[in-house]
């Protein structure tokens, strides 16, 4: 089916939160510390509020005294609380571009110029960029009433790991590592906020999870909720990092409620490169046991997740996530993994496509290749002899998200296998790899298999009418990140109801029309929200067909809450051949192919689009993306001179197979989550087919021409 979204875009009609224009609109400029650590001595505004056209300079003496810090939404834990951030740094800032005052104006122009003419007294403090720092005893603490700088910790575990590794006859052992990097939408993040004369503030431009936000701004405010509405707009990208709730989400409401007018904000790319969520960067000690026939007997990690200076409102979710599927399709009858989330002078990090996961996808399917190595098997044929059978579905992995135990649904992992070795051509790849490719240069192949997760946060809204002309409209709790939720959801409704595509409108992110929903993250609007709308859909069609249909300018509708206890788990496999030019570092991806099985594909066109743009975006991280940040905490690749993302050069065409043999029984749909696996194992894949060329073990990402140059040259 073509896709419902993409008219306002070619015809330029779309709305984004920078088209937007109130009458008397003013304009607000976050004020950023300029250390990475430090003490607030005073803050000047005399001079910036002395200028034309400025209306207000605010910092967090201006805020009320009682107003709470960014909560977090999920995936919490007692003593996270002491780690949250303030909208406005009061006493101490703890990264480079923490917010510490505002400014709003008649223009953006005006804005910007004034918040040069705030005049910031610091006491500079030691800062702490690296997480082995952050847990050395003498370190800075960053949060002195928490007393540490850990500021989350579990463990997730089963069967007996010391017997497991007592029983080896292989033990392999590395210490693997993925970069800071972050999502990067096309559109930096915005707000327009305005107050009603019926003392409801309405905030434009929120994205993702718009009746969480709510609760939080409300929360933030001390208002009850019916005094806010959030409006979703036209988004320019999401991938994680898009729409959760961070400071300017409460500071530009609350100027536009202080001084009663409509307020604008936009950043731009600098400042969202040093203050939106980054992303990733992870540290993973992983020991593998196996027996003498190469069967994995136990997996143990110690896993650091730099949290940045905060804690963010997803919480625990990237460790918590990383751990719970670093197992992935393989049987372990022990694992192991001690999780430390550590606070660090750097840019607070969240989720980004696949969080959690491509981390431990990339320490897991690295060290099965080191493995391989070390037997002197083929890593397809080491993988095939431990993945979990179709018999054993459904399959208790042994680990836990949030205290819930992960049980996966369905699959059949050595098809899926099989499958990608005949679709990818396998067996030519590897006579490809042994031609000569000229001097200089070295081939090689990756494979890695993963598990993801899909359907998080375990419920959705949905409401369908139906008006006596035959049409439909769907109001959902889902959102719109451009991942095609509008054609898919049409869909839905179309087969469930029984009338055309063509006649179904779906409305979402507006907290004035929709009472609720969960919104748009971890895969979840197909399996939630579609399910959401079948339920309601089957349920109006059967009231039509006991009450008859409705009469013109009439409607009927029926609403439904779907609602399931586990997630889905659709499964993958990436293979990647690569030829890598050993003087110059460069690697050119030769080809590149993902198997995924989803399910159901809903609509098989926007899948593999999904999966597309995931590969795009992991062979990034894999290969160019890094944040990189100097002794003193500056960002130093705060631009995209410095922050390299791949254009259409570097991202290969990827041949796509989606498969459907596993339909999950866990929604009516049978469809599993396909946002995030074309990005899940870019990272394992891509780095496994540059250590066969090498013939060296890689060992982190990103794999730069340097560090290529340089594993090259026999130097990690």
């Amino acid at each position: 089916m073509p896709r419902k979204e993409d008219l306002p875009h070619l015809t330029g009609t779309a709305r984004f939160v920078g088209d937007v224009e109130l009458p008397g609109m003013l304009h607000a400029r976050i004020v950023r510390s300029p250390l990475a650590h430090a003490r607030i001595s005073s803050i000047g505004t005399g001079e910036a509020l002395a200028q034309p056209g400025v209306a207000a300079v605010l910092t967090a003496d201006d805020l009320p005294p009682a107003t709470p810090p960014i909560p977090t939404r999920m995936f919490s834990q007692p003593g996270l609380e002491r780690f949250l951030q303030q909208p406005l740094a009061r006493d101490t800032v703890r990264y480079s571009g923490e917010p510490v005052a505002v400014v709003v104006a008649a223009s953006r122009y005006v804005a910007e110029d004034a918040a040069e003419l705030v005049e910031l007294e610091l006491e500079p403090l030691e800062p702490v960029l690296a997480v082995e720092r952050a847990l050395e005893p003498e370190a800075p603490v960053l949060h002195e009433e928490a007393g540490t700088n850990v500021a989350g910790s579990f463990v997730v575990e089963h069967g007996d790991i010391d017997a497991a590794f007592a029983a080896a006859a292989l033990v392999v052992e590395e210490r693997l590592a993925v970069q800071r990097h972050a999502a990067v939408p096309l559109e930096p993040r915005g707000l327009v906020a305005n107050l009603d004369e019926s003392g409801v503030v309405t905030v434009l431009g929120a994205a993702k999870i718009p009746h969480v936000n709510r609760r939080i701004l409300a929360q933030l405010l001390g208002w009850p909720e019916a005094r806010v509405r959030l409006v979703e707009l036209h988004v320019g990208g999401g991938f994680g990092a898009r729409g959760e709730f961070y400071p300017e989400d409460f500071l530009v409401p609350y100027c536009a409620v202080r001084l009663g007018r409509p307020v604008s904000w936009i950043e731009d790319r600098a400042e969202h490169l040093r203050a939106c969520n980054h992303s990733r960067e992870q540290v993973h000690e992983l020991a593998l046991a196996l027996d003498g026939n190469g069967r994995f007997l136990g997996l143990r990690d110690r896993l650091l997740n730099d949290s940045g200076a905060y804690v963010r409102t997803h919480g625990l979710v990237v460790p918590g996530m990383g751990a719970a599927l670093l197992p992935g399709p393989y049987r372990w009858p022990a694992y192991r993994c001690e999780v430390s989330h550590v606070v660090t002078c750097k840019t607070p990090a969240g989720t980004y496509r696949s969080p959690g996961r491509y981390e431990a996808n990339f320490a897991r399917e690295r060290l099965i290749d080191v493995a391989a190595h070390r037997l002197g098997l083929d890593p397809v044929e080491l993988r095939r002899r431990n993945l979990v059978p179709p018999t054993g579905m459904p399959y208790a992995s042994g680990t836990n998200t949030d205290g819930h135990p992960v049980v996966y649904d369905s699959g059949d992992y050595p098809l899926l296998l099989e499958k990608a070795c005949r679709r990818f051509d396998w067996d030519g790849l590897r006579r490809w790899r042994h031609e000569r490719p000229g001097d200089g240069r070295r081939r090689g192949l990756g494979l890695a298999f993963f598990v993801e997760k899909s359907g998080i946060a375990r419920w959705e809204y949905a409401r369908v009418e139906l008006s006596g002309s035959g049409a439909a409209t769907v109001y959902s709790g889902s959102a719109s990140m451009g991942q095609g939720v509008e054609t898919v959801l049409a869909q839905v409704c179309a087969d469930a109801l029984g009338v055309a595509f063509e006649d179904v409108t779906v409305v979402h992110g507006d907290t004035a029309s929709i009472p609720d929903g969960m919104g748009a993250f971890g895969s979840r609007a197909a399996t939630l929200g579609g399910s959401a709308v079948h339920l309601a859909a089957e349920s109006l069609r059967t009231r039509v067909r006991e009450q008859g249909a409705p009469a013109p300018g009439e409607t009927l509708s029926a609403d439904a809450r779907f609602e399931s206890e586990d997630m889905t788990f659709p499964y993958g496999v990436h293979v990647a051949a690569v030829e890598v030019d050993v003087e110059t570092g460069r690697v050119d991806i030769h080809r590149y192919g993902v198997a995924y099985d989803v399910g159901r594909a809903l609509n098989p066109t926007l899948v593999e689009g999904q999966i597309v743009g995931g590969v795009a975006q992991g062979v990034g991280g894999a290969l160019l993306e890094e944040l990189v940040y100097d002794e003193r905490g500056q960002l130093l690749s705060a631009s995209f001179v410095d922050y390299l993302l791949p254009t259409a050069v570097e991202v290969p065409p990827v041949d796509v197979l989606i498969t459907e043999d596993a339909p999950t029984p866990r929604n009516p749909l049978g469809a599993k989550g396909a946002g995030e696996g074309g990005a899940a194992a870019a990272g394992a894949a891509v780095a496994n087919a540059v250590a066969d060329a090498l013939g060296v073990e890689v060992t982190r990402l990103p794999l730069s021409p340097e560090r290529v140059v340089a594993l090259a040259g026999g130097r990690t």
